[in-house]
């Protein structure tokens, strides 16, 4: 007997030395089908993320839920905030069973309490980006078919540029203050107040299964204005999953300075319903004060974006940097050279960067701890979530196919396109009212006639020891300041001046990641006016969207002048820019000359 446990105990020996990461990549594909299955249990007894908070009111009604500056708000509070909300909107008149209701303002409680509201009434909440203005903001509201708006104070001069057009669509319009004297724009503050804080029926929900919409969540994707993806109760649940895939646990609290009309932020909340845990919550990311809350509250796990990683390595040192509890970071786009300044000078704090798209079927996650990946290749994990990287031809921009006009998969290192099998357990919900879109993302007949993959628009590689990498992204698009840039729809707002005939927008890479460059024609008999294109820009394009550099030519295929515009931020801490300089260069047999 004991021969025979030595040999076994050798064997496993000699399996874990050849792959020392089994047991690893055993746990996440068996945690994953759990995952699936309790979203699969969810979906037969229709029990949704809205169920589950009010479960957590009858249970723990005096636990905190949101931390949000010196306000702190229990479970049972945000349960009559969030009655309030839905009572208001039902006594005003203007909602209906399943109408979408769009919700444009920035990171504050309300935005959780208006969002619950909506959910409990059953109706989707449309969650605008809070940077967009004028055209975009439009076309957001009409791809959503939400026949109402509630806007924060502060976007009220957004609103107003836009009203006459919002009173064509008979929009219904709120403000988020206690009077409004704007006409056509209603206070909703008063009617919350008004609003009794009794529970709200069930039955008003009834109509609602786990395939119906709980948010619409906006997406630059890779061509074109913002797409709203249509995000289901079910999907609701696999974001909010991750979190305890993760190793986030009910004795957590977790910080979120990331966007709650993004996925990414959004995440955080529902996330840490599902744990019944406290999320502190800020208006916006702030490198200087980003440890200093985390010792307020006793943070124990934070959230990230690459940038934020990247902002606070790059922050003066401080003897405080490593006195605080956080354990777990969250998030995605970081860097192998900032996760190794961020634990070198913040502690051993464990790093999980995931990897997913709202609108997407599959997600991965680095439970290695390998600085830089995105999560792991196995043989296992493809079985049970079948996805590919396969070949991509930059070029024509689509992939390459064999002789039977079948996709091919890459080879270890040589970079792919990540797709990623459709399926009733894996299903593409796709975006809103834009059917040819839903469409372009749809990949048929990939490895065999008949199949359909979803088209992640991401280049992947994978390395010798199966780790995956983020390579680049497909299609007209570039990161900046943790937001994809749709260059078509940068384009088209620059050709709206009077000077600019045709425009090109791509992404150029700068310290810290790919800021926009456009490249412009003039129209004929007209020369550059800077302070105008400027003006223009700055009315029409959120602050992220905005091209950083300009270059004037002759024709889209040759340079004749380059203008540059130079930046030089205030701080860490802002989205925007102090200042931009016109600066001339003239490009001379290959030299440049100021």
């Amino acid at each position: 007997m004991l021969v025979w446990t030595v040999c076994a105990a050798l064997i496993v020996c000699g399996v874990l030395l050849r792959h020392p990461y089994l047991f690893q990549d055993v746990q996440y594909v068996l945690a994953k089908i759990k995952r699936r299955r309790f979203v699969l249990k969810c979906m037969q007894t229709n029990y949704s993320i809205l169920d589950r908070f009010l479960d957590l009111v009858k249970t723990q009604p005096q636990k905190t839920l949101i931390y949000f500056k010196d306000e702190m708000f229990t479970y049972r509070e945000a349960d009559v905030l969030s009655n309030r909300a839905a009572r208001a909107f039902l006594q005003a008149g203007c909602v209906k069973e399943g109408d979408a209701v769009a919700l444009f303002l920035g990171n504050q409680p309300m935005f959780l309490w208006l969002w619950l509201g909506l959910l409990k009434i059953g109706c989707p909440g449309a969650l605008l980006n809070s940077n967009i203005r004028s055209k975009s903001l439009l076309h957001c509201l009409n791809c959503s078919g939400a026949t109402t708006l509630v806007a924060s104070e502060e976007l009220l001069d957004a609103v107003k540029e836009v009203l006459p057009h919002l009173h064509e669509q008979q929009i219904t319009v709120f403000i988020l203050a206690d009077r409004c004297e704007t006409a056509g724009v209603e206070s909703f503050i008063d009617k919350m107040n008004q609003a009794s804080s009794e529970p709200i029926s069930k039955e008003l929900r009834s109509h609602l299964t786990m395939q119906s919409p709980a948010a619409y969540i906006y997406t630059s994707g890779t061509t074109g204005l913002p797409k709203a993806a249509v995000v289901t109760y079910s999907k609701v649940w696999n974001f909010s999953l991750l979190l305890a895939t993760t190793g986030v646990n009910s004795k957590d609290v977790i910080y979120d300075t990331l966007p709650l009309y993004h996925s990414t932020g959004l995440l955080v909340f529902t996330g840490a319903v599902e744990r019944g845990i406290p999320v502190v919550l800020r208006s916006k990311f702030s490198a200087s004060q980003f440890w200093d809350d985390c010792r307020k509250y006793n943070v124990t796990v934070i959230q990230y974006i690459g940038e934020i990683m990247r902002y606070l390595c790059n922050t003066p040192q401080k003897l405080s940097d490593k006195n605080h509890k956080v354990r777990l970071a969250v998030g995605n786009g970081i860097r192998a050279d900032v996760w190794r300044d961020f634990v070198r000078r913040f502690g051993e704090i464990q790093i999980r960067e995931f990897y997913g798209a709202t609108e997407g079927n599959f997600a991965l996650l680095n439970y290695s701890s390998k600085m830089g990946a995105l999560g792991r290749h196995t043989f296992l994990h493809k079985m049970f979530f079948p996805y590919a990287v396969i070949k991509y031809d930059a070029d024509k921009g689509e992939p390459l196919r064999d002789s039977s006009g079948f996709c091919m998969e890459v080879e270890k290192g040589e970079p792919g396109l990540l797709v990623t099998k459709i399926t009733a357990k894996a299903p593409f919900t796709g975006y809103v009212t834009d059917l040819n879109q839903t469409e372009k993302k749809k990949l048929h007949n990939v490895f065999k006639k008949g199949d359909l993959y979803f088209n992640t628009g991401d280049l992947l590689r994978i390395d010798e020891d199966n780790f995956m990498y983020f390579h680049d992204r497909v299609g007209d698009t570039f990161r900046w300041k943790g937001e994809n840039v749709a260059t078509a729809e940068v384009a088209d707002i620059l050709v709206l001046t009077d000077c600019v005939k045709e425009a090109n927008v791509y992404g150029v890479k700068v310290p810290g990641g790919r800021a926009g460059m456009a490249a412009v024609t003039l129209m004929d008999g007209l020369k550059f006016d800077s302070t105008v294109v400027f003006k223009h820009v700055e009315d029409f394009l959120p602050s992220y969207a905005r091209p950083r550099f300009l270059r004037i030519q002759v024709c889209l295929l040759q340079l004749f002048t380059l203008f540059a515009f130079v930046v030089k931020p205030l701080s860490v801490e802002q989205d925007v820019f102090d200042s931009l300089a016109l600066k001339t260069k003239m490009s001379t047999n290959g030299k440049e000359r100021t």
